[in-house]
């Protein structure tokens, strides 16, 4: 028996770092993230799919993103020892040492920007590198800085579509990638609301750690309702512009429509209770809105 337990222990310890090093990753980011890169891929012109094209796109995706979220964390880790949903995660606990997590961001953040570049194209490779740049080492630090986080943070979050798109098109600025661009814009308007909901709810573990989120200096006021309204509102006439390129058919517009107007009725509501309850029901409606609107332009192209 004690042999045995000798025998487990290497591979428990195995298994230990494994789930470490997916922690690093923030695998349920991550997975939402490489979705929407995967879509803006097969939304792109002439394109059939290919599951191997497919797995290839969300591999690479899934490298450079985790390497992002690593970054991420090891620039946070004294401030996630601060907050109560973070404290637990590798580095706050020495489970993983900063050198180890720099060497595993370096490998999987270059190692996915350059399978992306190899097995589509360089363009590909080099946005989806700036996109781990810009979430790493501007939107992080500017969390402490100033609420401009947000706005910045968004260019990196909305990248995935486009970089999606870049990889079946290897272009990025002719006439007819203006579809690559809308989806973008859908993705970048989004996650206002979104960010702010979960910015509301976690205000005193964000508060303790220093970071501002919200844009209301005075933290939670129902100004932060307010700016999720104007942000979920423009969603609504964005949600044409996939029909009028004929990216998506009738159906596309309407049920997109309708997830940005069910995003700006729970906004609103946000705005007007100014509560816990109204603010998960923001975010909630966020993690419905995006996979619903991606999907419907997809199963609705043209």
């Amino acid at each position: 028996m004690q042999e045995e337990s000798i025998k487990a222990k290497p591979s428990m310890f195995v298994v230990l770092r494994l789930k470490d090093y997916m922690q690093l990753w923030k695998p349920n980011l991550s997975i939402m993230v490489v979705f929407s890169s995967v879509i803006g891929y097969l939304l792109a012109p002439n394109i059939v799919f290919s599951l191997q094209r497919v797995i290839l796109l969300f591999v690479g995706g899934l490298l450079v993103t985790g390497g992002a979220n690593t970054i991420n964390q090891i620039l946070e880790r004294y401030s996630d020892k601060l907050m109560n949903r973070t404290m637990m995660r590798p580095l706050p606990e020495n489970r993983i040492g900063v050198i180890e997590a720099w060497i595993f961001a370096t490998l999987s953040g270059i190692g996915g920007a350059l399978l992306l570049a190899i097995n589509f194209n360089v363009l590909c490779g080099i946005l989806s590198f700036v996109s781990l740049l810009l979430y790493a080492f501007a939107y992080t630090p500017l969390k402490k800085i100033n609420p401009i986080a947000v706005f910045v943070g968004a260019i990196p979050g909305a990248l995935p579509p486009l970089i999606g798109w870049v990889a079946a098109t290897n272009s990025l600025l002719s006439p007819s990638d203006m579809g690559g661009w809308v989806i973008f814009l859908i993705q970048f308007f989004w996650q206002f609301p979104h960010f702010w909901a979960i910015a509301w709810v976690g205000f005193d573990d964000y508060e303790r750690a220093g970071i501002r989120m919200l844009p209301s200096k005075e933290g939670r006021t129902p100004f932060t309702g307010l700016q999720c309204m104007f942000y979920s509102i423009i969603l609504v006439p964005l949600a044409i512009v996939p029909r009028l390129l004929h990216m998506c058919n009738n159906w596309g517009m309407w049920i997109g429509m309708l997830c940005g107007v069910a995003y700006f009725i729970s906004s609103y509501f946000f705005f007007k209770n100014n509560d816990y309850k109204s603010a998960k029901r923001v975010m909630f409606t966020s993690f419905i809105y995006l996979p619903t609107i991606l999907l419907a332009i997809y199963f609705c192209k043209i």
